[in-house]
């Protein structure tokens, strides 16, 4: 082959937060052994800065007279939109310092190109950091504006009208501004730490990022809190259903999602919880002990205290509110994503919090 893909799992590794780079390193023993010829080794995993230049060692310990280039190519994709990422990527990024290299992901992005996609060369350390540093921007962002909802709701202000506010700016953009539980899933929180462990590493630590890990990990196990408060902040004896389990709709993720810190801790504090998500439930059920999982979103709310919408699924957007408030014992809901309008629930008789919003338009 002209060129070899790695695009393995780089999960975070227990206890240090250091990616797991097993995976990489063992597709790059197997790569040595069996190429042929010049071979571009490519990296696509997300792998902290460094480790290309240890791909390279390996496969050079192996077979030192091997000709081959290895070449970081970070993927950009988002879960549940992979397809469309692929064929119109706002850019690729392509780090070696090695032309015969450089030709071979060239002609490789070339009917991107055609397109007009920016195809960036750049060195491979570089293009590393560029994945990390995207991801850690992106999850500074969504903290950001987190914290705003916060400020918002002591003063009286509508997080999701300051983030269109701010978010027409060119300089700032209108993605990554909605304000919920915390971010989760399989990137943003294991690239966040292995960010921070490689700075440590370094030297050179970066106390944003070190800050926004922090801050999201409270949050996400403060919206328990979010949940007791709306019930008079004792949920002993109470039921709680909870509408989505994943970490954000159109996957099956669970991967560091908000239920997973959310569910334990209401339990935790006696409360019985019923859940229901539309592609999860099967991965979420090896994962919660102790929730009673359901069979759709009215299954779930019929006989509990409080609804609470975690993730914003199409169809948690569109539910039959004047059923949902017959199932609850008491028409209360706590919406983690903004959903639905204060206005209008209050209007339908609803006892509703959101995040960062006040009852009335502000």
């Amino acid at each position: 082959a002209d060129a070899v893909f790695i695009a393995v799992g780089t999960p975070s590794r227990r206890g240090d937060g250091h990616a797991d780079l097993s995976y990489v390193y063992a597709a790059a023993e197997e790569i040595a052994d069996l190429m042929q010829g010049f071979t571009v080794v490519v990296t696509k995993s997300t792998v902290p800065v460094g480790t290309g230049d240890e791909i390279e060692r390996i496969i050079r310990e192996r077979r030192p007279d091997a000709d081959f280039a290895v070449v970081s190519n970070p993927e950009f994709l988002r879960e549940g939109a992979a397809i469309g990422d692929f064929k119109r990527p706002d850019r690729v990024v392509v780090g070696t310092d090695n032309e015969r290299a450089r030709a071979v992901m060239a002609e490789l992005y070339r009917p991107l190109n055609l397109n007009e996609t920016p195809i960036m060369f750049t060195g491979r350390r570089t293009s590393e950091l560029i994945k990390y540093a995207a991801n850690a921007f992106l999850a500074m962002k969504i903290t950001f504006i987190n914290e705003v909802a916060d400020l918002c709701e002591a003063v009286g202000a509508d997080v999701q009208q300051v983030a269109r506010g701010i978010g027409l700016d060119n300089r700032i953009g209108s993605k990554f501004l909605h304000a919920g539980p915390g971010y989760g899933g399989s990137c943003f929180p294991k690239d966040t730490l292995a960010l921070v462990r490689t700075a440590t590493d370094a030297g050179s630590p970066v106390r944003l990022i070190e800050t926004t890990v922090a801050i999201n990990d409270a949050r996400k196990k403060a919206m328990a809190d979010r949940v007791a408060e709306a019930l008079g902040g004792d949920l002993k004896g109470r039921t709680v259903a909870l509408l989505g389990l994943t970490f954000k709709p159109n996957t099956d993720d669970m991967r560091d999602a908000p239920s997973l810190d959310v569910a334990p801790a209401l339990i935790a504090r006696g409360a019985t919880v019923h859940a229901y998500d539309p592609e999860g439930m099967e991965e979420a059920a090896k994962l919660l002990d102790g929730v009673v999982f359901k069979n759709g979103p009215y299954d779930a709310v019929e006989g509990a205290d409080v609804v609470v919408i975690l993730t914003e699924w199409n169809q948690f957007r569109a539910l039959d509110l004047d059923r949902v408030k017959l199932l609850l014992k008491q028409p209360v809901m706590v919406d983690l994503r903004n959903v639905y309008r204060p206005d209008d629930m209050k209007a339908r008789g609803f006892r509703y919090t959101s995040i960062g919003r006040p009852e009335h338009a502000a």
